[in-house]
């Protein structure tokens, strides 16, 4: 598979899960307007973990069905739909594998590194 058609078959799966998420996450919130929390956000990533997990429990030990599905799905519309998704499955990859403090660091650094990014940014391009 060339470069430029993984890049396309990426490209469209994320199309595809990033309006998804936009569209989850807003009828969520619209739904629970009530609700003090991020709730749109914390569905949109629960769904996204239990996708990713069904997807690679079911492809585990299957060829792929045509190539490039594992980029489209897996990369392009779950990671579209939350990379939250991803960083969860590797992680429990990490922890399947008996790499227990390596899926523990993996946690913290994720965190950390997402919250001190963040804040990074914010105060960079305060006025």
């Amino acid at each position: 598979m060339t470069g430029l058609r993984t890049i396309l078959i990426v490209g469209s799966g994320g199309f595809v899960g990033s309006a998804a998420r936009h569209v989850l996450a807003t009828w969520v919130h619209t739904s629970w307007s009530k609700v003090a929390f991020p709730i749109g956000t914390l569905t949109v990533n629960g769904a996204g973990c239990l996708l990713i997990g069904l997807l690679a429990g079911a492809l585990e030990h299957r060829p792929d069905p045509a190539p490039g599905i594992r980029l489209f799905l897996m990369i392009g519309v779950l990671g579209g739909f939350t990379t939250f998704s991803s960083f969860a499955y590797e992680t429990l990859g990490l922890a399947r594998d008996a790499q227990l403090l390596r899926a523990l660091a993996n946690v913290a650094a994720q965190v950390v590194v997402g919250l001190a990014a963040a804040g990074l940014g914010w105060l960079v391009a305060r006025p």
